[in-house]
Parts: structure tokens; sequence; C-alpha cells
């Protein structure tokens, strides 16, 4: 081989990189960034940072019927990773809070307005019904149940919706706080809620996974993937049996499961697929629809502030959505940020369980709507 061929094997990659190609690097690096120094989510956007930085680097071939390629068959195609995902979530939910306060299923349901609203929107400026579905359903701020809904109904749009759908989730911190200001007056922010738990039966607590499973099952079949890993994650933990599956299920299986979903995720993000305008419209449209459902999750706060005569703080409607348990946090940090002795977080989980179901209940809702209109 000549001095000149071996050059040109040694340069190929080089040769092959564009300028897309080191706009999709410089992402990476910000998911990179944010993950490492500022730990939002780190867990999520750390593989996704370096899977997307993988899957623009040329002529590697790991994402060309590579390892991604295998690992995308293999866990996003048949659903897996979301699945195995929420089995793990289901074994760290304590449904507690919200059996003993069954109207937190209210905020729940009012958090997932801007699923449907952002899909009127989608709609509107020209996306087809499936894909408009897919962008809605980022709003519920919830990575798996994205990420199950788009592989079915667009999974062209997998890698925006799953980048964006985990990015806001780990961006909570920063979006819905001035929501919360906006929305709520100081006083209301100030409201104190006692918390007498009402015992929940262990018998309750078991029934408790079985029974929606069943609901669900039958009502909303389309949701039944889902909603049977998240009850059986639950159940595991409140039967009290099985503990060496229920460690497994909160540890092990979901650190895994996690890991290769934000590798491959990450490494759908090359610059060929990802820089068009579709990306940035269903980056925009899922902020809008997390926008939305926070701001329902609020106002229907107020109303049920109102009509309990102020016993209730409206902030605890921003904690309806999926995003569990950060944003059941970040509603009771901000309740004591504003009286050091008001202590939300109870009435928060309630309602952030309650979130996690609907986000399940209205991915379900879409499917099942969508397909027996298209197909």
């Amino acid at each position: 081989m000549s001095l000149d061929q071996l050059a040109g094997e040694l340069l190929k990659g080089l040769n092959a990189f564009t300028a897309g190609n080191l706009i999709m690097i410089g992402v990476s690096v910000i998911l990179l960034y944010l993950a490492i120094w500022k730990e939002y989510e780190p867990v999520l956007l750390l593989p996704i940072g370096f899977g997307c930085l993988l899957a623009n680097l040329p002529l590697t071939g790991m994402t060309t019927g590579g390892i991604f390629t295998v690992l995308y068959n293999a866990g996003i195609v048949t659903e897996l990773f979301p699945l195995l995902i929420f089995i793990g979530v289901g074994a760290m939910i304590d449904f507690s809070p919200l059996l003993a306060q069954p109207r937190m299923a209210l905020l729940g349901a009012a958090g997932q307005f801007g699923i449907f609203g952002t899909l009127i929107l989608a709609v509107l400026i020209g996306f087809p019904l499936n894909q408009a579905a897919s962008i809605g359903v980022i709003g519920a701020i919830d990575g798996p149940t994205s990420i199950f809904v788009a592989s079915k109904l667009a999974p062209e749009l997998l890698a925006p919706i799953a980048v964006a759908a985990y990015s806001y989730m780990s961006l909570i911190p920063i979006i819905q706080p001035p929501l919360m200001r906006l929305l709520t007056t100081k006083a209301e922010r100030r409201i104190q809620m006692e918390y007498a738990p009402r015992p929940i039966s262990r018998r309750v607590r078991i029934a408790f996974p079985v029974v929606v499973t069943l609901s669900v099952g039958l009502l909303v079949p389309e949701a039944a993937p889902l909603i049977s890993m998240l009850m059986l994650g639950n159940l595991m933990r409140e039967s009290g049996v099985v503990d060496r599956l229920n460690r497994t299920s909160q540890n092990e299986l979901i650190n895994i499961a996690t890991l290769f979903l934000g590798l491959t995720i990450g490494a759908t993000m090359n610059a060929e697929k990802f820089l068009n305008g579709a990306t940035l419209a269903v980056l925009g449209l899922g902020l809008l629809a997390f926008v939305l459902d926070t701001v329902a999750g609020l106002i229907f706060g107020k109303i049920l502030s109102r009509l309990s005569g102020g016993k209730i703080n409206p902030l605890i409607g921003a904690a309806g959505i999926s995003a569990f348990p950060m944003a059941g946090r970040l509603v009771a940090k901000m309740a004591q940020d504003e009286d050091s002795d008001n202590f939300l977080l109870m009435h928060a989980m309630g309602a952030n369980t309650a979130g996690q179901l609907g986000s399940v209940m209205a991915g379900g809702v879409l499917l099942a709507l969508v397909s027996s209109i298209l197909f």
C-alpha cells in the first residue's frame, strides 16, 4: 500500500465528517454538560448524549448494522426497554398518598390536557394524525410512554420525541417554577394542607395493582402493556414476598434498561435524520405540551382551592404530570421556599402518582383513537 493510499485510509473518517456531524456533536456535548455539571437527570442524559456522540462519528458502523441496530431492534421495535423500565418505576412508587386522597386523581387527569391540546395544534400546522398524536404524548413528560406510543404510530419521529421527553423531564426544575409563580399568588403558595394519613391496609395496596390492570386492560387495551408492567412492579413492592425481585427491579433492571435505552435513542440522533425542520417543530411542540400540562394542572388546582375555601394549595396541580418523583419534590420545595413550615410532599406525591397513571391512560387512549381512525 502506498503512502497516499495509507493516508487516505487514515483520513477517510475525517473526509466523511460533515458540518451536520459537528453540530450534532455540539448537541451531545450540551447534553453531557447538563448531565455531568448541572446534574439534570444524568441517568438519562448521559447515555443519550454519549449515544449522540457515537452516532455522528462517520464510518464506525455502530449505527448501521452494529450494536445499536441490534439494541434498537431488540429493545425499541419490540418495546422491551420501556416495559422493563416501567417494572422498575412501579416497584419504586408508593400509591398510598393517592389511595388516601382519591381527589388527587383529578389533578392527574388535568395534567394530561397539554397532550390533547398539542395534538390538535400539530394537526392544524400540518402534521398527520399519527405524528401529531406521538408529539402530543411528549406532554406526559414520561419517556417510556412517549417511546411506546411513537414506536407504534410514528417511528420516523422516535429520536426527537424521545430526546424531547427525556430532556424536558430533566429540565423540570427550570421550566415549572416560573409558571408556578406566574399563575399563583404568594398567599396561595403559602396555603398549608394538613396531612392526616389514613391507614391503607395491605389488602388494599395489594388489590390496587390487580384492579387497575384489569380495569385498564378491559377499558383501554392499548394501554395494557405499559400499565400491566407498572402494576407488576408495584405488586412486587406491596406483596412483600419477593424482596429480591423487588430490589432487582428498582436497581439493576431499571438501570440496565435505562442505559441501553438512552444509548440507543442517542444513537438515532445522527445529523442526516435529526437536523431538519420537523425536528425543531417536534421540540417546540413538545415544550408547548409540557407547558400546557403544567398550566392546566395549576389552573385546576386554583379551582379546587376556591371550591375548598382555600384549604388546597394550587401548587400541587403542577405535580399532576408523570415525571415521578421530580415534579412532586419540586412542588414541595416551592412551598417550603415560601414558608419553611409548609409541608406538601405527601399531597404532591398523591397528584404525581395520579399523573403517572394518567399519562399511561392518555397514551392508550391516543393509540386506540388513532388506530381506529387510520388503521
